[in-house]
């Protein structure tokens, strides 16, 4: 047997780890982004569905910086969230930090849900297909390639701050961010899921597998908001 076969949780990549343990990292990686995916159809259900969803999508969007101070507080829980999914050798505080992701995603997507579901039927559907038809696309072009896409990590973090930054400035101007600035977050978080799943077969290691899933949740999810603000906009 191989040293290196026994459940080490960190130390060596998976790139490094026996064949078995590392069938079972993605195995786990796919299996938390699933359970998170369905926390966040099943708690986002439950908002839409409350008394309590136009009065939040109010107070979220009424005022001309309510959308700014509820991204700020979004970006503080997302960046604890983070932190914690990547707390070493702390199973129960990586759990809490995916569980904040979820929370704090089905909070985010509230008011846009609600115009969908309102004004749009069918439309959520629609880009949900969209949405998992790419991630299966991308997926499978590094599973089948064995590429190593790190290369593209600068480019996704310097995207983000870039799109964040015409973000708060179309908060401070009042200018509408165009489909052109939807197609561009969709590509830079198509780039993020290729950088995200190499990261797993070359770079993460074998406890990792919540950090990983949680990195795949929040791109796929911030893909899905834009292909729905896409196909929102075409009709």
């Amino acid at each position: 047997m191989e040293p290196y076969a026994r459940e080490t949780t960190f130390g060596r990549s998976v790139a490094e780890a026996a064949p078995a343990l590392r069938a079972a990292f993605i195995r786990k990686t796919y299996a938390h982004l699933a359970l998170a995916l369905l926390s966040f159809i099943v708690l986002e259900a439950v908002l839409l569905h409350s008394p309590l969803a136009p009065l939040l999508t109010e107070e979220m969007t009424g005022g001309q910086f309510s959308w700014l101070i509820v991204l700020g507080l979004a970006m503080l829980g997302t960046w604890l969230g983070n932190t914690w999914a990547n707390a070493r050798e702390n199973i129960a505080l990586q759990y809490m930090g995916l569980a904040v992701y979820v929370i704090i995603y089905a909070l985010i997507f509230l008011p846009l849900m609600l115009i969908a579901v309102t004004y749009y039927p069918g439309v959520i559907f629609d880009a949900a297909v969209m949405t998992g038809a790419l991630f299966l696309g991308l997926s499978a072009t590094v599973f089948l390639t064995r590429k190593d896409f790190s290369f593209l990590g600068p480019i996704v973090a310097i995207g983000g701050l870039i799109a964040l930054g015409v973000i708060v400035a179309a908060i401070f101007t009042g200018f509408s961010l165009g489909i052109v600035f939807s197609a561009v977050v969709v590509a830079l978080m198509a780039a993020s899921i290729l950088y995200t799943t190499s990261n797993m077969l070359h770079h993460y290691q074998p406890g990792q597998h919540v950090a990983a899933s949680l990195q795949l949740f929040a791109a796929l999810l911030t893909m899905f908001w834009y292909i729905l603000r896409i196909f929102m906009s075409r009709r």
